[in-house]
């Protein structure tokens, strides 16, 4: 047997350009990610913007599931009018959606600025997954797919970890235009590398679209373990909205910088001035992800899909929960570690899960709309998330309570998906 029908040498050339098209996109994305909800609460004179919690809090709980229900119409759009058109189109919107926004002050333009960032990820999401789907084979599909969702980590770990804390010392907007300078690299490889993917386009009405929409919505089943999971991800964005906040304002994480600056002195025999700040709490998910989800992986794949991501949801309600303990630097590392590990436990089965209990005939549909367990939860994260930090953290001075909340979701999730496993699971499988 031929041993690069299903290695590294194995994948086209358009493979690789995809993979450093996601690498770029994500990084650009998780870059802003990693300080938008701060910056737009910061006094013009910390070189913010200003807004309140709440307004803060709007934006964030409509760019990301913006970004995330788009995709179910752009994969219909790129099959009817191309691969390569829809990404020109995409890498436009987000090039010009970045750029705006590191010039724009006022609230209005800031989030139009944001949602045309927003539709430009949302038209890029089902492209690039498709082009890597067309690029692999049986044989090699598993290593491909796993070396896309490495990419996707390293563009959100290396981008926040060394380009952010540099560019923001100077301005945040210098962020933003770093994310739009990503984007006209993206633009670049689209004309002059990328290739359409060789496939039979369809031209798919987006009455069908509707249509599938529509029966997937009267599957009762699959609706209710959405909405159950959908508790995770509540949790999850806070990473990306409150518990920023929490870390700007109220962390001090000189051990962690001590025991970095050590660790850097002694390597490099140099002295070192390294700073934890808002955006290494996505360096910490991203990198955790790198180094240890090929071994989770491993593990999880000997057990059943639904306890494991009943156990994975645990895992991040504990994680979150141990936010509430202390406001010890080491304790908040620790926190957002087990929080992570619940998320490579979880969402790995998740898919799987969903191929389980989709009709016979129906299992990509369902997959693709599977992810919309991550609309709810930016939604009503970003929105509850704002004056829940403003009421326990602002005014009464205990984000213990805060933390215990939202652990309190996530309990819930867990004690919904076990009498969703007994009734609607267990029950289906004694009638049939």
């Amino acid at each position: 047997m031929n041993k690069s029908a299903s290695g590294i040498r194995s994948f086209p050339k358009n493979y690789w350009t995809a993979i450093v098209m996601e690498f770029f996109e994500r990084g650009a994305y998780y870059g802003v990610l990693s300080v938008l909800s701060v910056y737009l609460v910061l006094s013009n004179e910390e070189g913010g913007l200003g807004f309140s919690r709440e307004a803060a809090g709007a934006i964030m709980g409509t760019i990301p599931p913006l970004l995330y229900f788009l995709p179910l119409f752009a994969g219909a759009l790129a099959d009817r009018y191309g691969f390569r058109n829809m990404l020109m189109i995409a890498f436009s919107f987000l090039a010009t959606g970045y750029f705006l926004t590191g010039f724009m002050h006022s609230y209005g333009l800031v989030f139009a600025s944001l949602v045309i960032m927003a539709i430009g990820a949302g038209l890029f999401k089902p492209v690039i997954s498709g082009t890597i789907a067309h690029a692999t084979n049986e044989k090699n599909s598993t290593l491909g797919f796993g070396i896309f969702y490495w990419a996707i980590n390293l563009g959100a770990f290396f981008f926040p970890l060394v380009l952010v804390p540099v560019l923001k010392r100077q301005s945040y907007s210098y962020v933003f235009w770093m994310a739009a300078a990503a984007g006209t690299i993206l633009l670049l490889m689209n004309v002059f590398l990328y290739r359409e993917p060789e496939h039979v386009r369809e031209k798919v009405p987006l009455t069908k679209v509707f249509g599938d929409m529509a029966l997937v919505f009267r599957d009762w089943k699959f609706i209710l373990m959405i909405l159950i999971y959908s508790g995770f991800w509540i949790m999850y964005f806070q990473m990306y909205g409150t518990v920023l906040w929490y870390v700007n304002e109220y962390m001090d994480m000189t051990p962690v910088n001590n025991a970095v600056n050590a660790l850097i002195t002694w390597i490099t025999r140099a002295p070192s001035q390294w700073k934890f700040d808002v955006e290494h709490v996505t360096v910490i998910n991203a990198g955790v992800i790198i180094v240890l989800q090929l071994f989770v992986s491993r593990i999880v794949n000997r057990f059943r899909a639904l306890p494991t991501i009943i156990t994975g949801i645990t895992l991040g309600t504990a994680g979150m929960a141990i936010l509430a303990f202390s406001a010890n630097a080491w304790v908040f590392v620790t926190g957002c570690i087990v929080f992570t590990m619940g998320e490579m436990t979880a969402h790995p089965k998740f898919n799987s899960f969903v191929g389980l209990i989709a009709p016979a005939g129906k299992k990509g549909l369902y997959m693709g709309y599977s992810f919309f367990c991550s609309v709810i939860g930016s939604f009503v994260g970003g929105f509850i998330g704002a004056p829940l930090y403003n009421f326990f953290v602002d005014n009464q001075g205990r984000p213990d309570l805060l933390w215990l909340i939202f652990s309190g979701i996530g309990l819930t999730s867990v004690v919904g998906l076990i009498f969703f496993n007994r009734v609607a699971i267990h029950k289906e499988q004694r009638s049939s």
